[in-house]
């Protein structure tokens, strides 16, 4: 039986990063608080959306569960990469304030999680999520900028040994778009033709007789990740090297 009473000093946060074809993007969630009171501050900013643990919950069924309140999807690529657990942590005053108004303990754990998908697959409903460029962040509550630049660390370390990359694209994609990605993970430019040379030649990234039609460019080939070659052939098929 589920229980869903909730641990008061362990909880989720989830770092979702999305591809919009250009940038690395961050889903982020408004925080607001007024309590009409010149005593305390009004608290408008952005937070990495997170809950408390339930008492019968998983871990990774609590990062599931915020992430699907989020997006409304659940079958995406996930990463626990690191708990925050300084008791410095939280000391700010309207952090304080924000969890004194929800009842909480101000010495939390956070485990954390980084979800991966294209920017294009959220429906953002209302103003209360936005993504925004990991480059060109807003002011953050809590630790937050910290949580979101140490899952950047991890990221590109993944993306340099596992097939990650193609998480953020669609299914059918142009090797264009795969190099942006690169590019924009890797924080580099990379060689247009060197690079296709060396995607074409792997075995996982496969062909297809079909084109991308755009309004101004040129048609371009589609191509799609094939995970179960990668998997049968990942001795010989290492990750494109730069």
């Amino acid at each position: 039986m589920m229980d869903f009473r909730k641990i008061a000093n362990i909880s989720v946060d989830c770092v979702v990063f999305g591809f919009d074809n250009i940038n690395i993007n961050i889903l982020l969630s408004r925080r607001m608080l007024n309590m009409h009171d010149l005593k305390y501050p009004v608290i408008d900013d952005w937070v990495l959306t997170g809950d408390h643990v339930f008492k019968s919950e998983r871990l990774d069924e609590s990062a599931v569960r915020i992430f699907k309140e989020l997006t409304g999807f659940e079958d995406v690529y996930k990463k626990q990469f690191r708990t925050f657990g300084n008791p410095e942590r939280i000391k700010n005053e309207k952090d304080l304030l924000w969890l004194k108004s929800k009842g909480v303990e101000a010495r939390v754990m956070s485990v954390a999680y980084y979800f991966l998908l294209p920017a294009e697959r959220v429906d953002l409903k209302n103003g209360d999520t936005k993504w925004f460029p990991l480059k060109n962040l807003p002011h953050l509550g809590f630790d937050h900028e910290e949580i979101i630049v140490r899952a950047f660390d991890d990221l590109k370390q993944k993306v340099m040994s596992e097939p990650v990359i193609f998480e953020f694209l669609p299914d059918k994609f142009t090797l264009n778009e795969l190099q942006i990605a690169y590019e924009s993970v890797l924080n580099t430019t990379i060689d247009n033709r060197n690079f296709r040379k060396k995607a074409i030649c792997k075995s996982y990234i496969v062909p297809l007789d079909e084109k991308r039609v755009g309004s101004s460019k040129k048609p371009a080939r589609l191509f799609m990740f094939s995970k179960d070659i990668y998997e049968k052939t990942s001795s010989k098929n290492s990750i494109i090297s730069f």
